[in-house]
């Protein structure tokens, strides 16, 4: 295995990020290992754990929980992984094994808005990233080719190429709501996902499974195991079960090495001319961190004192209520459309911009358990399943929150099987993000009064659940004194060293992180095979 053990690059995580890191580097001849700290999981073996799970509306349930390469767990209780060092609770919940977290995403695949990149200068919040959105339009459709994206041109995001596919079949929800949303002023849009509406390399179109979250059975939806999968046949090695818990430099700065252990806690120290850290927002400021010597007291790359910090995920409230018709939730996606009028405006200097989601989730399960808390049997049971399961309907939103330094990531006290430490969030919420939450429920209110909503049901003040897109712990800049990255990823402190992940994104925006965080990943992929190899 020696020869397995020194590379031209280093990947550490096989997520959907560091696996198409690795697949675009070894297609043009670069030696690359990829380090993953969790197991390999094929995909019939998770959707058999789906299948045969009790717990259905737990997404982690199917996915494996490895004792040396653990992830935060909630249900049936919190195994304390993530320590919540408050004030606000931050329950992330993401994935340790090859491929990553998108195994269980909803596969939507937004860009952000040309705005978003300077939000700063443009409103006066948040901060302004180093790029443009035209830097980044070019990634952007690579990574929407590689995934097979399909949306509508409409979403605000100009486009230099058409959608490599067209979207998948409207269900008859997403219908309704667009017809009659409309003569109020309110455009219901196809949400921008990548999952197949046609056979697509070497997979098939998406034939409605409701259960997109938490794995899509038929591999319709694209997610890392593919790109994993890719990578390798590209000719990247992978190596599972490689617990990654140092950096080591040299006295310059540059990093020489990656030790990791295996499951049995044995070390072993690869080489390379350059590492890609594509770990997440959380776990990878964590290996910085754990990373710290003497010459890095702080850890890795943390000159600027800023590595773990500016935590932002997407907080959302919702609303559940019964339409005046049946519009049978639960046939194709879960969550196939949205409005997306509120994105982005001068309100922007006000309150938080957001987009709201229509979910097209089965109520069946949901309203069946409501009912029997209720006491409800018998024949009239069997009748309000069929009408709630018929009428019963949700809508969220996915908000901006702005970076704040005091919202981080840290090592906790506690350790895990391995003896490395844990990580711990601090973590808050600001008046910026309840004034978005207001408007957010003057609209639901509007738009529940247009579909003759009844039995209206907020979710609880004060109380917002976060989308797990963690995004903000290693921010990209030009400046060195209040950013870890540059403008491609390289770390400012040291010139071998770059980073993959939604971590780097200096602002949250209203979408999912996910085809920002790739078109991100490829840009800096193409920068280090120009000028680092």
């Amino acid at each position: 295995m020696a020869d397995k053990l020194s590379a031209d690059v280093v990947v550490i995580g096989s997520g959907i990020c560091g696996s198409l890191v690795a697949h675009r580097l070894a297609k043009q001849g670069v030696s690359v290992i990829i380090l993953e700290s969790g197991p390999r999981v094929d995909r019939g073996t998770i959707t058999a754990n789906f299948r045969n799970s009790p717990r259905k509306k737990d997404f982690m349930s199917p996915y494996p929980f490895s004792a040396w390469s653990p992830h935060p767990i909630y249900k049936p209780e919190d195994n304390g992984y993530l320590v919540q060092a408050g004030p606000h609770p931050y329950p992330a919940e993401y994935i340790r094994m090859v491929g990553g977290t998108s195994w269980h995403w909803a596969a939507q695949a937004w860009r952000l808005l040309p705005n978003d990149f300077d939000i700063k200068t443009r409103y006066g919040v948040g901060r302004d990233w180093p790029i443009a959105y035209e830097d980044l339009e070019p990634f952007y459709y690579e990574a929407e080719v590689k995934m097979g994206v399909s949306g509508a041109p409409n979403n605000g995001s100009p486009r230099s190429k058409p959608f490599p596919m067209p979207p998948v079949a409207e269900s008859y929800l997403q219908q309704r709501f667009r017809e009659r949303l409309a003569p109020e002023g309110y455009e219901v849009i196809v949400n921008t996902t990548a999952r197949n509406s046609r056979n697509y390399d070497g997979r098939p179109a998406c034939c409605g499974n409701n259960n997109c979250m938490p794995i899509c059975p038929i591999d319709a939806q694209y997610h890392g195991g593919i790109a994993a999968n890719a990578a390798e046949e590209a000719g990247a090695t992978l190596i599972a079960n490689a617990v990654v818990y140092r950096l080591e430099h040299d006295d310059k700065g540059r990093i020489v090495a990656a030790h990791y252990y295996d499951p049995d806690k044995r070390s072993t120290r690869v080489t390379a001319k350059n590492f890609v850290l594509a770990a997440n927002g959380i776990e990878s400021p964590k290996l910085l961190l754990l990373s710290a010597s003497d010459k890095y007291p702080n850890g890795l790359a943390n000159s600027s004192g800023t590595v773990g910090r500016h935590l932002m995920d997407h907080p959302s409230n919702s609303l559940t209520f019964y339409t005046d018709e049946p519009l049978w939730p639960g046939r194709g996606p879960m969550s196939p459309a949205s409005i997306n009028s509120l994105r982005d405006g001068d309100f922007r200097r006000d309150h938080a911009p957001f987009r709201i989601d229509i979910s097209n989730a089965s109520a069946v399960q949901s309203v069946t358990e409501s009912l029997i808390s209720e006491g409800v049997y018998g024949i009239d049971l069997d009748r309000q399943i069929n009408y709630r399961a018929a009428h019963q309907v949700s809508l969220k939103n996915v908000m901006e929150q702005l970076p704040n330094y005091d919202n981080r990531i840290i090592l906790s006290d506690r350790k895990d099987a391995l003896g490395i430490p844990t990580p711990a969030a601090v973590y808050q919420l600001d008046d910026y993000i309840e004034r978005g939450m207001q408007r957010s429920l003057e609209e639901y209110t509007r738009i529940a009064k247009i579909m003759g909503g009844t039995g209206l049901r907020f979710s609880k003040p004060g109380v917002y659940s976060n989308n797990q897109h963690i995004t903000g712990t290693l921010s990209m800049g030009h400046d060195p004194r209040d950013s870890v990255v540059d403008s491609f990823g390289r770390s400012h402190d040291h010139e071998n060293l770059f980073i993959a992940s939604t971590g780097v994104m200096p602002t949250s925006a209203t979408v999912n992180s996910t085809l920002t965080a790739v078109a991100l990943a490829l840009r800096t992929a193409d920068h280090l095979a120009r000028t680092a190899l």
